[in-house]
């Protein structure tokens, strides 16, 4: 996974607090690692920075140049000509017909209207300040999109499976990094792309000016849990637009305290022999599962087959022993969804007396000293629950 520190909005950016490229953009990259530890996002191996690889992108440009698929303009910038490759345009569907001869966009970003030769390098000036990098081409700094197939190449290989990425990024920033990585290679970049839909907020675009601007922090600041707010994002197809509304995350908070309550419970089961066919279910869950996943990770139908195998196992009475295999299966499941509570249950010994004080006060029929101590017992993040084998507890 890439990290952009240098495009022309880290620069703006930077300059208008004044501050550093390097200040500006590594408190940006501190809260994304704390935001992505926080919706316990598997780690990619790698997180190359556009900074630390400026190398490699002079390397791949030198080809291109080399190859007379580049040319330096009059403004002393490299640029791309998109005339030179015969593919560009395939991954966008984007038509060449109205390309004319020589436009150039020097823009990182930029509309469908804008089919033109794009910037590999930037001759520096004074708008660039002090971000600027020597060159056997001038001084200046990379384009964006060179950056992206750069460190790619680097660090998976010249052809690699899957480039995934937003669906506002098929054109201008995906058609360009297969027009300049083949280009350089003669290989072909990526078998894959998966591009994931928007995000909706009730229903509309995600704005400031709407006032429907949600970051991950403002959502924990108003009490919401992490793994709801992962249910909800992971809950909706990647190719289809979820639309995010407070009334969909309290759903995933019920969808995922109903997945650790059904582990808690298995985790109380009481010694026996199961009357169901426990290994049948598991086995048919698995399989039903990993089948919805491999096709085209289709998460709305994978979460369906875990809650159908759920409510089959209610219904069936459970050995401690078969519990374990149902446990053991449902962590199968959670190494895609990563929401099952993972903290062990403990109590103090003062937690423990206020317990069986509790127990005693509900046999001697005085309920209300017994819900009394409930309640003091779940502003210490005690939840009981009482059931036909006696009283359990869990940390809230």
């Amino acid at each position: 996974m890439n990290l952009t520190d240098v495009d022309d909005k880290t620069i703006k950016g930077s300059q208008k607090e004044g501050t550093s490229l390097k200040d500006y953009t590594e408190r940006y990259k501190k809260a994304f690692f704390e935001d992505i530890e926080k919706l316990n996002i598997e780690k990619a191996e790698f997180y190359p920075e556009a900074t630390n690889n400026i190398k490699e992108m002079k390397g791949i440009i030198k080809k291109l140049l080399e190859k007379k698929i580049a040319y330096i303009g009059d403004d002393k910038s490299i640029y791309y000509s998109i005339s030179k490759f015969k593919d560009y345009g395939n991954l966008s569907k984007i038509k060449l017909k109205g390309l004319k001869a020589g436009a150039r966009v020097n823009q990182d970003e930029y509309e469908k209207e804008n089919v033109s030769d794009f910037a590999l390098w930037k001759a520096w000036d004074k708008n660039d300040g002090d971000v600027f990098w020597e060159s056997d081409f001038g001084k200046g700094r990379p384009g964006w999109h060179i950056e992206c197939s750069a460190m790619s190449i680097k660090y998976l290989g010249e052809t690699f499976d899957i480039h995934a990425g937003g669906v506002d990024l098929i054109f201008p920033h995906h058609e360009n990094e297969i027009a300049q990585s083949e280009g350089a290679t003669g290989k072909k970049f990526a078998n894959f792309w998966l591009h994931n839909e928007h995000l909706l907020v009730d229903g509309k675009k995600m704005s400031k000016s709407l006032g429907n601007f949600y970051t991950l922090r403002d959502l924990l600041e108003k009490g919401h849990n992490p793994a709801s707010i992962r249910y909800l994002l992971l809950a909706t197809h990647y190719r289809q637009k979820l639309n995010f509304s407070f009334k969909g995350l309290e759903s995933a908070d019920n969808a995922v305290e109903r997945i650790n309550n059904f582990i808690f419970n298995l985790k109380n089961a009481k010694s026996g022999n199961s009357k169901s066919n426990v290994d049948s279910l598991i086995g048919k869950a698995e399989k039903d599962f990993e089948k919805c996943m491999d096709d085209d990770l289709n998460i709305s139908e994978a979460l369906g087959v875990i809650f159908d195998f759920i409510r089959e196992i209610n219904k069936s009475d459970i050995s401690q022993k078969s519990a374990d295999k149902i446990i053991k299966t449902m962590k199968k499941f959670d190494g895609v969804l990563g929401i099952l509570e993972e903290k062990e249950d403990k109590i103090t010994e003062n937690i423990e007396s206020l317990i069986r004080e509790r127990e005693e006060a509900r046999k001697k029929k005085d309920f209300k000293k017994a819900d009394e101590i409930r309640d003091n017992l779940k502003e210490k993040g005690i939840i009981l629950e009482d059931s036909k084998d006696g009283v359990r507890w869990k940390n809230s």
